[in-house]
Formats: C-alpha cells, sequence, structure tokens
C-alpha cells in the first residue's frame, strides 16, 4: 500500500463552525490526526504578517500542515505569491486549488511558474457537477495544456456527485494525481448529497485504495467530512478509523 494512513490528514473545513485554531488544534488530536489542511476559514492567506503566528501554533502542538486550500487562482501574481509564500513557511509541498475560467490560460502561466519557483504542485479541486473543472473531459483537457506541476486534487465524493468514478479517473490520470481528498456521499431522490463515513456509501474504496497503489501514488492523503458542523468530532474520529482499519 502506498498511503501511510498513519499520516493521514484531515481538511481544516470539517471544524468550520470552530472560529479558533485552537479548537482545531484539540479537534484534530481527539480525532487522532496529527496532519492538517488548513483552510482559509483558519488562516488568512493574504495576510503575510500573520503567517508565523498561525504556522508556529500548529507546529508548536506537534501538527503538521501539508497543504492549503481550496485557493482560487487567478493572474494577479502578487496575490497569488502570498499563498505561495504561506506554503514554503510552513514546510508544505501542495496546495489545493481552483481557477477562474474567465482568467485562463493567463492564470495557468502564472500557477506553473510560481509552482516551479517555489517546488510544489498544484491539485484541481473537481467540486462536483456544477463545477466547470469537475467532469474527467474538461480536466483532461487542462492537463493536455499544462505542466505536470498542476494537477488533480481528486475528491472523492464531488466526483461521485458528478457522476465520475474516482477508481476510473485514479486510473485515468495517474501522476497528475497530486492529492486526494477523502470523501463519501450517500444521494437522496432529488441528488442532494449527504456525507457519511468513508467506506459507507457510494464510494468504492477499496477499488480506490488498489488503483492508488497501481499508479503509485504518494501525495496528500486528506480526510473531509461536512456533515454536522457544530459537532464533527465524532463522525470524523469514525472516518479516521475506517480508514486505517480498512487497510
Amino acid at each position: 500500500m502506498s498511503i501511510d494512513f498513519s499520516q493521514l490528514a484531515i481538511q481544516s473545513f470539517c471544524f468550520r463552525g470552530f472560529g479558533e485554531n485552537s479548537a482545531v488544534i484539540k479537534a484534530l488530536k481527539a480525532c487522532g490526526c496529527d496532519a492538517v489542511e488548513l483552510s482559509a476559514v483558519h488562516a488568512d492567506f493574504n495576510d503575510p504578517d500573520g503567517f508565523s503566528a498561525i504556522i508556529g501554533q500548529y507546529h508548536s502542538a506537534g501538527i503538521d500542515i501539508i497543504s492549503i486550500g481550496v485557493e482560487a487562482m487567478g493572474n494577479n501574481e502578487a496575490a497569488e505569491r502570498k499563498r505561495f509564500e504561506f506554503v514554503k513557511q510552513c514546510g508544505a509541498g501542495h496546495m489545493s486549488v481552483d481557477f477562474d475560467p474567465d482568467s485562463i490560460p493567463a492564470s495557468y502561466r502564472t500557477a506553473e511558474r510560481l509552482a516551479e519557483e517555489y517546488d510544489i504542485t498544484l491539485g484541481i479541486h473537481n467540486h462536483g457537477g456544477r463545477h466547470w473543472l469537475g467532469s474527467s473531459r474538461m480536466l483532461a483537457h487542462v492537463f493536455a495544456n499544462t505542466s505536470e506541476r498542476i494537477g488533480l486534487c481528486l475528491d472523492t465524493a464531488w466526483a461521485l456527485d458528478s457522476g465520475e468514478d474516482p477508481v476510473a479517473m485514479v486510473e485515468q490520470f495517474g501522476d497528475r494525481v497530486h492529492s486526494l481528498h477523502f470523501k463519501d456521499f450517500v444521494f437522496d431522490r432529488a441528488r442532494k448529497p449527504e456525507d457519511v463515513v468513508v467506506g459507507e456509501g457510494n464510494l468504492d474504496l477499496p477499488g480506490l485504495l488498489k488503483a492508488l497503489d497501481n499508479v503509485g501514488f504518494e501525495g496528500p492523503a486528506i480526510l473531509e467530512y461536512e456533515g454536522d458542523v457544530d459537532d464533527p468530532v465524532p463522525a470524523v474520529s469514525n472516518c479516521v478509523k475506517a480508514m486505517r482499519e480498512g487497510t
């Protein structure tokens, strides 16, 4: 197995109901994880003067910041550079991103240049069937016209929402899968999604893990659960347990 789930990270958006980073850190530890993908809910990536304090708070608690996101990439290099600086300062090697269709292809070139300069990878978050980059066809078009610095942050639940097969997406994109958001949905008759413990919904978790192993995936493995905003720790803890015991 190429993924070490003892190093499983949690997307801090799971804890968006907690305003303070101290509460996020407490929740991460309660869930048995010491790594995080930090969302803008818990950090202002446009304020370099505040970077050291936020990063220090997590590192002092023994929490690694392995990624940030999901961050919108535009074509303002000065603005984008601040996000890259945060990634560099916290010692991460990845950022989960989105692109505004009105900014391309210029924003691709800016993102590629900064990713090369800072030596990090960027993963496009496929945010469901209503998102312009939610389909494999569109992602394939992007990857055919960008450098390998830009790849996929495969959100497995939102892939399901798009009618896509996450396993097939791993097989199709191979080493362009730069990171994973492990998440699972069930759907009601109106196709409204509901978060469930990973592996208990429509996600073929064993098939996904096998496909990731086959392509040699070594990127950030990030758990995301968006339900139970006021008290997500029990469900997120169950997700962590399911991921670790299921491998």
